[in-house]
């Protein structure tokens, strides 16, 4: 009998554990479609922003700008993306792998010519586990995204690479593709490569003629462009990487509930095979004692 009640007691905790897990399923869920309409709504507005910095790149511009500057990587920033909470399968495990990946690249660099900042309490975390100082940790806004704070910050950013008190800046982030595919990416975000033969022979497959008219110059055009397509360009990883995480916790939930689905079954199984051996045990003891 205790056998049968511990199996009991198990499977009824199992049964509130799936409860949880499958809750925390759709919680995510509905997170993720908000999530995808984010990214869907502000596609447009990059789409847009692309076409105009390739179209004046295809006119023939030979514009030049402090932020794509080739220095050696003396003082590195690294820009890391991950999650405030856990539940996420290997979801931050990647982003911490990454981040030691990055940081024994730049192993020959002293730790304080290393800047660290972080968006998410794991990687947060995480950072401060390998050694490092994080130069500054964005609590809530991998949550919570918001364009103001990290449009601010990549603001810094840039006037810190363009005043040569950093030299590189990378970024760790997962790029969302779908809800059953996520990729872990590392970029360069600063210096900025400006690809001005790629953007003319694109025009010239189009059959676009570079002939413009830019007002009131080019240089004036991409001064006031970049800085807002760089910002945008982060803001977006931000996106992606919150999309990431819920698309994660989505499938982690999902293979949770499944497995304990199947536990419930076996448990059961189990449950049903001792109740009819504990049945068969006391049959056999009433009937040897009525032969006696």
């Amino acid at each position: 009998m205790a056998q049968l009640k511990e199996i009991k007691e198990r499977i009824n905790s199992v049964k509130n554990t799936r409860k949880i897990t499958s809750a925390m399923k759709m919680v995510s869920a509905a997170k993720l479609n908000r999530a995808q309409k984010n990214i869907a709504g502000m596609l447009p507005y990059s789409n847009a922003m692309h076409h105009i910095l390739r179209s004046v790149l295809s006119s023939g511009s030979d514009f030049e700008t402090s932020l794509s500057t080739q220095r050696p990587a003396e003082r590195v920033a690294i820009v890391a993306f991950s999650s405030d909470s856990s539940l996420a399968g290997s979801f931050n495990s990647n982003v911490v792998k990454e981040l030691r990946r990055t940081l024994n690249a730049y192993a020959h660099l002293p730790k304080e010519k290393i800047y660290i900042y972080t968006i998410g309490k794991k990687v947060f975390e995480a950072a401060g586990k390998l050694g490092y100082t994080v130069a500054r940790n964005f609590e809530g806004l991998a949550a919570k995204p918001d364009y103001d704070t990290l449009a601010a910050f990549a603001g810094e950013l840039i006037a810190q690479f363009g005043a040569a008190a950093i030299d590189r800046v990378e970024v760790i982030y997962h790029h969302f593709k779908s809800a059953g595919s996520q990729a872990l990416t590392r970029e360069v975000f600063l210096p900025l490569t400006l690809d001005t033969a790629h953007a003319q022979e694109e025009a010239a497959d189009k059959k676009i003629l570079p002939d413009y008219i830019v007002e009131p110059s080019s240089d004036e055009v991409f001064a006031a462009l970049l800085p807002k397509s760089l910002k945008l360009r982060l803001y977006t990883m931000l996106l992606d990487s919150n999309a990431s995480e819920h698309a994660a916790r989505v499938i982690a939930m999902q293979l949770a509930t499944d497995n304990a689905d199947e536990l419930i079954t076996d448990l059961t199984v189990d449950y049903n095979k001792s109740r009819q051996q504990s049945i068969t045990n006391e049959l056999l003891d009433i009937i040897g004692g009525s032969m006696k």
